[in-house]
């Protein structure tokens, strides 16, 4: 049985990854300080991966603490491994992920996101720790023309949170180019991840005021707020609405694991990767398909623009296809009904 470290574990991206881990029977160790996430997320992974309590659930354990606090992650590691030997790799999610936020408290960002990271980097090192799945993002591309986004387009980021992840994945390559050691490193750059577990026990639960399409979609919808504002109607679309490409958080999920087996194998690798379903899909078909597929009205209105915005953010996915044979399956419907069905089931999150 592989053991698998997951920093972040509790949040959106990393419960979901968490559930599948266990269902493909990994020894799990989650790091997590719940400043943008809750306990009960995992409570709820054990409850789907075991209703009936007939299975044991040790392969599932948390430790609460921050990446930030260099003893701490040193005391994790060392008590994962006087268990277990060694730790095979590390699913990397911890981290800010506010892109306002960021602007407003760039301090706060580097240190947690970029010093948090080199703490991981450093007690892998001392722990003998080769592998290593970095969950980056697609806000480091430049993005003004609007063509599919490969990993060799320009890479511009305007917003400390992308910066951020940029700085990361820099880190990385010139760890893994100078290291003596067989590293493995993969950064996965998301596009829009949406969507939940199809069971609605799991899903994206925004601390304070979500800043994404997605959230405020289904907050409209609930009646949290009155109505959507979509930023912009003359945009060079067939709407006129932005376009993005969005991804089932069970695809993306999936996507983890498998770069991670795939990283195993190999002696030494490093990869950047982009992950998204190469499909686009403007802000008002969104709304559309999700007011279609769930019978629901989403009351919007238009409003200016906003700074740094652009018009079309899509993935091309042919590495995460050729290279490693995967293909996101589950459609823009899919994401809109479990999207939905966490909200109605969960209206006040966790």
């Amino acid at each position: 049985m592989k053991t698998i470290l997951v920093t972040g574990g509790a949040g959106f991206i990393g419960s979901h990854t968490c559930l599948l881990l266990l269902e493909k029977g990994y020894k799990i160790y989650v790091i997590d300080s719940f400043i943008n996430s809750s306990p009960k997320s995992l409570e709820r992974v054990l409850n789907i991966y075991n209703p009936k309590k007939q299975k044991p659930s040790e392969n599932l354990k948390v430790l609460s603490g921050d990446i930030v606090d260099i003893n701490f992650l040193d005391n994790a590691f060392s008590e994962i491994c006087k268990v277990n030997n060694n730790i095979d790799g590390v699913i990397h999610f911890a981290g800010l992920k506010s892109v306002a936020d960021s602007i407003n408290q760039p301090l706060n960002y580097w240190q947690v996101n970029v010093s948090g990271t080199i703490n991981l980097l450093k007690m892998m090192d001392k722990y003998f720790c080769e592998t290593l799945v970095f969950s980056s993002s697609a806000t480091i591309y430049d993005a003004d023309e609007n063509k599919l986004l490969s990993e060799n387009s320009k890479i511009n980021p305007i917003n400390p949170y992308g910066r951020c992840k940029l700085t990361i994945e820099s880190l990385l390559k010139d760890i893994f180019r100078t290291s003596k050691k067989s590293l493995k490193f993969a950064s996965l750059r998301y596009f829009n991840p949406i969507g939940a577990h199809s069971s609605g026990l799991i899903g994206e639960d925004p601390k304070g005021k979500p800043n994404n399409i997605f959230p405020l979609i289904i907050n409209t919808a609930i009646g949290n707020q009155k109505e959507l504002n979509i930023f912009g109607r003359d945009w060079p679309t067939n709407d006129g609405t932005p376009i993005r490409d969005y991804i089932h958080v069970m695809d993306l999920a999936e996507v983890h694991i498998k770069v991670f087996e795939y990283l195993l194998k190999k002696k030494s690798k490093y990869l950047d990767l982009n992950v998204g379903t190469g499909i686009g899909t403007s802000v008002l078909d969104l709304i559309k398909t999700f007011e279609r597929v769930n019978h629901v009205k989403v009351p919007y209105v238009f409003a200016e623009r906003r700074l740094g915005d652009k018009c079309y953010v899509v993935a091309d996915n042919s590495f995460l296809q050729s290279e490693l044979k995967i293909v996101p399956k589950l459609s823009i419907e899919k994401m809109c009904k479990d999207g939905w069905r966490w909200k109605k089931l969960n209206p006040n999150g966790y």
